[in-house]
């Protein structure tokens, strides 16, 4: 005898219903950061646009910051932690392989048991985690999804670094995903490109992540991928020229085809907002979609830096708070970094 399995009814919909941010006090302009990297105010601001970012303190913890946007998403959906039915968590920055930020987070919002998971992939990760909440809520497993991304950049920063370190920031961006009636999250378009994974890595010990896994397969001794006898704190590196080229490139073709699959114009938009990786990337972006003026974009990386998982969630929060007429309207978001990885999706805004 066969026997049915019971399962969900699967929902129409659904969409971001609330966001919430938190973002640290201490600002870090050019001026204290160029000495280490025998730089100027003038040549960040050219290169990447950034005038100043927002960093942690000590007693700021990717934790703490990400329950603070949490809370406030929360509040504006009316919404209690009881009522979650999933979170999750988009960091590369917890200091902790397991137990996951995710699972900790659920215990200090109240939403326990709901399932709790955090997604490693970068930039993007934001993106990847409304993609999964997007097929949660749709598939009739849960009504509302918490989903954060957060990063505390600031403990992975070598301040004589010139490729990556001066564009750095700390903060944290969340969302609540619901069940609606009208469609509000498009087909995400998202993927990798692991080829390039070394493009931006974390140094581990004295070797870069490519030299050591080089070394490891060349000699058949996996100790150089162990803690050394004088360990250094992994930092970041990025090949600045390739990643810009990428980011450029290629990551515009995938935001046309997210348009195209949601069957949404330039025009369409109330605004566009990229992962604040470098202004003359966002800039580049805009000019080869070829948004018009009326299409708000997302600058925050001006007064935030490159906060990775958190900088399209903060982007957009700045957007909704400096104009909150764009509420409603329909809005381009893409993340892209390390990995290589990806995601995009045409959300309209809470």
């Amino acid at each position: 005898m066969t026997v049915s399995l019971n399962q969900s009814a699967p929902v129409a919909a659904s969409r971001i219903t609330a966001i919430g941010a938190y973002r640290p006090a201490t600002l870090v302009p050019n001026e204290d950061i160029v000495e280490p990297i025998n730089s100027s105010d003038e040549w960040i601001r050219q290169r990447t646009g950034i005038v100043t970012r927002q960093r942690a303190t000590k007693d700021e913890t990717v934790l703490s910051m990400a329950e603070a946007a949490s809370r406030q998403a929360l509040e504006r959906a009316g919404l209690q932690g009881s009522e979650l039915g999933a979170v999750i968590v988009a960091t590369v920055t917890f200091p902790h392989a397991t137990p996951s930020a995710a699972a900790a987070l659920t215990a200090a919002l109240g939403a326990t048991p709901a399932p709790a998971f955090d997604i490693s992939a970068a930039c993007a990760g934001y993106c990847y985690g409304v993609a999964q909440a997007d097929a949660l809520v749709r598939s009739g497993a849960v009504d509302n999804v918490l989903v954060v991304g957060v990063e505390k950049l600031s403990d992975v920063i070598d301040p004589t670094d010139r490729s990556i370190s001066f564009l750095l920031g700390d903060g944290a961006g969340a969302v609540i995903v619901s069940a609606s009636e009208e469609p509000g999250i498009s087909k995400s378009q998202w993927g990798s490109e692991g080829e390039r994974w070394d493009a931006i890595a974390m140094t581990h010990s004295q070797l870069t992540m490519r030299e050591a896994v080089e070394k490891a397969i060349e000699t058949g001794d996996v100790s150089c991928l162990t803690a050394t006898e004088d360990p250094l704190w992994p930092t970041l590196r990025q090949d600045g020229p390739s990643v810009f080229r990428w980011a450029v490139w290629s990551m515009a073709k995938v935001a046309r085809q997210t348009l195209e699959e949601a069957g949404v114009r330039p025009e369409d938009l109330a605004a566009f907002i990229p992962h604040q990786a470098n202004m003359r990337i966002v800039d580049e972006f805009a000019k080869q979609l070829g948004l018009p003026e009326s299409v708000a974009i997302a600058r925050d990386i001006a007064e935030a830096g490159n906060t990775s998982a958190a900088s399209i969630p903060l982007a957009m929060h700045r957007l909704l708070e400096e104009r909150p007429e764009l509420s409603g309207g329909l809005a381009l978001q893409i993340g892209f970094g390390a990995g290589l990885v990806y995601g995009a999706q045409v959300v309209r805004l809470p």
